[in-house]
């Protein structure tokens, strides 16, 4: 049958010319072009977020230790933007999710942008760039299913005991903060700073949140999960917007060179803390955040952050993993975004010039520190984590986490992974061990036990 025939030739004759109106219609080409392009890769990690424009205020003159003309004099100020995230979790994934939030900052100063790149706790889980790749890979939905998968988690961890300390903090409720507010923020690394007299110290900084730390427990996460999976956007724009402006307090710790040599613990080593008995907390300014941006895609999702944004008397130090970064976020960007990321709003130095004016001036020989990269002490810090800093009910919080997420690995590998995990919690501290044995039905010998303490 031809069905052309059944169509009056008026009817054909209009739809001819509505044919011939699409092609050349310039606009409609152009304008179903654009939503074919419009979106940009999703971050590999750090891919959900939240922003806002702010303010950065010096509180303390820091001439001594940089000549950042930033921290000249207290007073100075300059406009911010932040950028908060979780760290495995795709886009479309709650807030509330159990996983590091990114701590974001970029300081728009007038000898170019500076980006403080770090996350809500003050370690990471591992120390050696090299296992990045596959630690992020036990974190993705697998492969086959799309699902994520307590086994490939854990046996990461249980093979990378260095981990155990993020581990700590990520099953303590610090893992599920409730909303950006409520949450400090850390550098992570450990930098430089270098005065006009080109003496160095090294520095690790610090954000204390005014709003008060509030989490969730694990119960209250899931609930929310599916509640308000945008929560902590709402939260913080709805803050903003009812003028409600969030603030932290930024400090930093200082570590002389001589001290750095003499360091119990490689104080590069970004699965370490500093002590802050030994290396107090410095007040050096407040940010404050008060602006929604006004587009989220062109502002919250084209932001680049790079820890190779510096500008002169903040420098880098021999920390693995920073160095690392200091490729891999400048190139993530460039893939994600463009190589004309920088001009990008949110992206632009107020000021024309180098946009990392000191990066050569911060190339350092690290020789001299090559002998502090085998520290192998993973549990004394946990372990102190665990007796010192956490009360009664963080650490049951704490077990109760942890024995649940261990609950999900299955198959033939379950006992293996448990097996070797368990012996890093002995390790760090015999009554920590225990429980999370006892709360996976696991009998615990003496061999076993002896075993663990080696």
């Amino acid at each position: 049958m031809d069905f052309r025939k059944m169509t009056p030739s008026s009817d054909r004759q209009d739809a001819s010319s509505d044919q011939t109106t699409v092609l050349h219609d310039f606009l409609l080409r152009e304008n179903m072009a654009r939503i074919a392009r419009e979106q940009i890769p999703e971050r590999a990690v750090y891919a959900k977020g939240s922003g806002a424009y702010g303010t950065f205020t010096v509180s303390r003159e820091l001439s001594a230790y940089t000549q950042a003309k930033l921290f000249s004099k207290a007073g100075n100020s300059c406009k911010i933007f932040t950028r908060f995230s979780t760290l495995g979790s795709e886009k479309g994934s709650p807030d509330a999710a159990r996983d590091l939030r990114g701590f974001a900052i970029k300081f728009y100063t007038e000898e170019g942008n500076w980006d403080l790149v770090g996350n809500n706790t003050p370690v990471f889980f591992i120390n050696d760039p090299k296992k990045f790749p596959d630690f992020i890979t036990s974190h993705k939905k697998l492969p086959k299913t799309n699902l994520k998968c307590a086994n490939a988690m854990w046996d990461f961890y249980s093979q990378n005991p260095e981990s155990l300390h993020q581990i700590m903090m990520l099953m303590s409720d610090r893992g599920t903060p409730k909303g950006y507010r409520h949450m400090n923020g850390y550098g992570s690394h450990t930098f430089s700073m270098i005065n006009e007299a080109k003496e160095k110290v090294w520095v690790k900084f610090h954000l204390k949140t005014q709003q008060g730390i509030q989490n969730f427990s694990r119960e209250e996460a899931i609930r929310n999960s599916g509640e308000h999976p945008d929560s902590a956007q709402e939260d913080l724009c709805d803050a903003i917007e009812q003028g409600i402006f969030p603030s932290w307090i930024m400090y930093i710790q200082v570590m002389t060179e001589e001290q750095a040599k003499n360091s119990r613990w490689n104080p590069f080593d970004v699965t370490k803390v500093w002590f802050q008995d030994e290396f107090p907390l410095i007040e050096i300014g407040k940010i404050e955040l008060n602006e929604i941006p006004s587009d989220y895609f062109s502002h919250v999702e084209q932001a680049a952050f790079a820890p190779s944004n510096l500008i002169p008397g903040i420098g880098f130090s021999p920390d693995k993993m920073l160095q690392a970064r200091l490729f891999s976020y400048p190139d993530s960007q460039r893939h994600r975004i463009g190589i004309n990321a920088g001009q990008i709003q949110v992206n632009q130095s107020p000021f024309t010039g180098n946009q990392n004016p000191s990066l050569r001036q911060n190339e350092m020989d690290f020789s001299q520190y090559i002998a502090l990269e085998t520290d192998e002490d993973h549990y004394t810090q946990p372990g102190l984590l665990y007796t010192k800093v956490m009360n009664t009910e963080d650490r049951n919080r704490l077990i109760h986490n942890i024995i649940e997420s261990m609950k999900e690995i299955k198959g033939s590998q379950k006992d293996e992974i448990i097996n070797r995990q368990l012996c890093h919690f002995f390790r760090a501290n015999i009554e920590m061990g225990m429980k999370i044995a006892m709360g996976l039905q696991i009998n615990i010998d003496a061999n076993t036990l002896s075993h663990a303490k080696v």
